[in-house]
């Protein structure tokens, strides 16, 4: 109501439907902005909200080093110094299980099948993929078709795989020793001679290993800008010369890592031996993890068991540590700094 001079003037305010709606909507978003939380739980800010989402993110991680590998190895360390047949209860026998390493017969023979695998396997695997990852290089076409043959083998179930070998190794009937004998050449036992057993293996690892290795190898050489082979022919090196010059320095931080993973999973290889061979003949193909799992299971003798596995970790561990310190300085890295 308004007073003018004598007059009285009433003023009366007429609301529209549309402000009626927006005047609603204001009061239903400034209602639902109060915090209806308990009082029991605490408003976080923005940092520990993003600290909450990043420990959720890396939880399952640290859920399968602790479920997978932590307490395992500490069931491992707990069981050196127990012996446990997996029916009666542990008993404590203190350094016997420790003891019955340095007198063990058959861990000389195992850690030798185990390093002369390790040591011939992984270079020439090495070696073998590298090539065909040069090969398979350029872009050509119908490569990538190439590309997955070369690759399938490397996804071959590992079971799949043993029964494969075992018949194309097999002595009578097998595939290898028809060619043998198509050939003029007399029949090879590949599995049943201790001195063959071995390299037959070896032979087996480049069917199956190669393929994932040389994938990464791709993936390197890809990598590697056209313009430093420019460069090198510009200055007039050849074929020979651009490959020692820039692509082996380039992809040595590549064939590292190739390097290391090679050997740690051929100390680890079990499947093949156990189906085909199962450490024969003579326990020439006896590998250290098939003896792991022979103790364990077979011979039902857990504590020793755990203290091979131990072994192996330290293996594992100081081989880790010389390829890091002798090899690992000699990796050439483009921006070491970034």
């Amino acid at each position: 109501m308004l007073i003018i001079g004598p007059l009285t003037i009433f003023r009366v305010q007429l609301t529209s439907p549309w402000e009626a709606n927006i005047m609603a909507t204001r009061s239903e978003t400034t209602t639902s902005s109060v915090d209806t939380r308990p009082l029991w739980i605490p408003r976080l800010t923005l940092a520990q909200r993003r600290n909450v989402l990043g420990y959720i993110f890396i939880s399952p991680f640290v859920l399968g080093f602790l479920i997978w590998f932590l307490i395992p190895a500490g069931v491992a360390a707990y069981l050196t110094t127990q012996k446990w047949d997996l029916i009666n209860a542990p008993e404590y026998v203190g350094t016997a299980n420790i003891e019955q390493l340095l007198s063990d017969p058959l861990l000389p023979q195992t850690l030798k099948a185990t390093f002369i695998y390790t040591a011939v396997s992984v270079p020439v695997g090495l070696v073998f993929s590298f090539g065909l990852a040069l090969l398979i290089s350029n872009e050509l076409p119908g490569i990538s078709i190439f590309r997955t043959i070369f690759y399938l083998p490397s996804i071959v179930p590992a079971v799949a795989n043993a029964a494969l070998w075992a018949w194309i190794f097999n002595t009578e009937f097998g595939l290898l020793n028809a060619f043998m004998r198509g050939i003029g050449l007399s029949k090879v036992p590949w599995l049943q001679d201790p001195n063959i057993a071995v390299p037959s293996f070896i032979f087996m690892s480049l069917w199956g290993g190669v393929g994932g290795a040389m994938i990464i190898f791709l993936a390197g050489l890809q990598g590697i800008p056209d313009i430093y082979y420019e460069a090198a022919e510009i200055d007039g090196a050849g074929a020979w010369d651009k490959l020692m010059s820039v692509t082996l320095p380039l992809m040595s931080p590549v064939i590292f890592f190739n390097l290391v993973i090679g050997f740690i999973n051929s100390f680890q290889v079990f499947t093949s031996a156990y189906l085909i061979t199962n450490g024969g003949p003579q326990n020439a193909t006896l590998f250290l993890v098939l003896y792991i799992y022979r103790t364990a299971f077979q011979g039902l003798n857990m504590g020793y068991a755990a203290v091979l596995s131990w072994l192996l970790f330290f293996i594992l561990v100081g081989l880790s540590f010389l390829v890091f310190k002798y090899i690992g300085t000699r990796i050439y890295y483009e921006n070491p700094t970034a």
